[in-house]
């Protein structure tokens, strides 16, 4: 299918533990690796509103579903960092609300020999498209166990969005505040 070549590695080198190597010759020693991983995933706060049932099943208009992310960061030790996913997701009909779901999914990460700059797009783009098929598949069983069809959130570009916001940041430190200097 068209997912075929998202995972095509012929590009690189894949050691049979699954791991792309990239050989760095400045290295002297392991400890001195960059080193990122994702220690654990955990659902943190779930909430699930049906306000409306049961009149909610016989309404005939389709609701509108109205989706918003978040995505927070925050250091629990030296190594490790906990990148939080909140997802909100609500379905609105002219009779009301269909459904609410709010998701904060979480990861824990570590992170050795990382600088600033390769760990703030790490934990702020990469960290999230990891999380995110597991709080999807949250969000799907939860709008299901609400008694309506599961609600399959399109995929997001984390990449593109994170990308997004870097360039508004640096647009508005350009912008018209002044810095200090007469």
């Amino acid at each position: 299918g068209p997912m075929a070549d998202e995972y095509d590695t012929s590009e690189s080198e894949v050691n049979p533990a699954g791991n792309v190597t990239t050989p760095d010759p400045l290295a002297n020693g392991a400890d001195t690796q960059p080193q990122i991983g994702v220690i654990s995933q955990y659902v943190k706060d779930l909430s699930v509103e049906n306000p409306n049932a049961p009149d909610v099943y016989q309404w005939n208009a389709q609701p509108q579903i109205d989706v918003q992310f978040n995505i927070g960061s925050s250091q629990v030790s030296d190594e490790v960092h906990e990148v939080e996913l909140k997802i909100e997701v609500t379905a609105k009909a002219d009779e009301g609300v269909a459904f609410a779901v709010e998701l904060l999914y979480c990861g824990l990460l570590g992170l050795r020999n990382v600088s600033e700059e390769q760990a703030h797009p790490f934990l702020f783009a990469e960290a999230p498209r990891l999380l995110f098929p597991f709080a999807r598949a949250i969000i799907a069983d939860a709008v299901r166990d609400a008694g309506f069809q599961p609600l399959l959130l399109e995929p997001i570009d984390f990449t593109a969005l994170y990308i997004q916001q870097r360039e508004q940041m640096a647009a508005g430190q350009a912008g018209e505040q002044p810095v200090g200097n007469a």
